[in-house]
């Protein structure tokens, strides 16, 4: 069973306006600690046979200048690998926007981890995005990106669970949709998104994941 109320909440969430290799970039920063030493997390962040087991099946050549493809989900370049605190990858999705992902990891505690995700993507292309859309779509991916922290947290306390189908569970459903209202709550802190429109977009991001809006 997954605590889940305590799975949202140990999370730290914020949007900013990090750099991106173009220039100007809008982020989503998530923050979270691990009961489990760096270069263990390290390990399950970097190495293709456990990946494979906590977030999807990867392939590529994984080395600094190679490149790596998640089955069914985003692929790109390796930019920066300083072992065991730092990773940077582009990421995309077909034709999708451009956008790239920093992990640092540091100690945290007797023995812990403290673990940094920035997602970052050009600043003119995430506005123009929110004008035209809303802010769903950035909902949605600090959604995304809490299910992958999730499962990297069960992982690492070995929990048993198919990652490619484990989305299915209903408390998985009910994870992400607490996941997405919390994304919610920063998006109109940062952005003062009215009430109307954010829960639009907070029940738009929800049903990605399949849960009850």
């Amino acid at each position: 069973m997954i605590d889940i109320v305590n799975q949202v909440n140990v999370v730290h969430r914020e949007l900013g306006d990090a750099a991106v290799t173009g220039g100007a970039g809008r982020s989503l920063l998530l923050r979270r600690t691990y009961d489990a030493p760096v270069p263990d997390v390290w390990s399950a962040c970097t190495e293709a046979d456990r990946i494979g087991r906590w977030l999807a099946p990867v392939e590529g050549d994984l080395r600094l200048g190679g490149t790596f493809q998640l089955k069914g989900n985003a692929g790109g370049q390796i930019l920066r690998c300083e072992p065991p605190q730092l990773l940077k990858v582009t990421w995309g999705m077909g034709e999708g926007m451009p956008s790239e992902v920093e992990l640092r990891l540091a100690p945290h505690g007797d023995g812990g981890t403290l673990l940094e995700l920035e997602h970052a993507a050009p600043a003119a292309t995430v506005d123009e995005m929110v004008k035209a859309y809303g802010p769903g779509g950035t909902i949605g991916i600090g959604g995304g990106w809490d299910l992958a922290l999730l499962g990297l947290d069960l992982f690492l306390h070995d929990a048993t669970f198919a990652a490619e189908a484990w989305q299915d569970a209903p408390e998985v459903r009910e994870f992400a949709a607490r996941s997405c209202a919390a994304w919610g709550a920063v998006v109109q802190a940062a952005w003062g998104t009215s009430d109307e429109d954010l829960a639009a977009a907070v029940a738009f991001a929800t049903q990605h994941f399949g849960g009850e809006a």
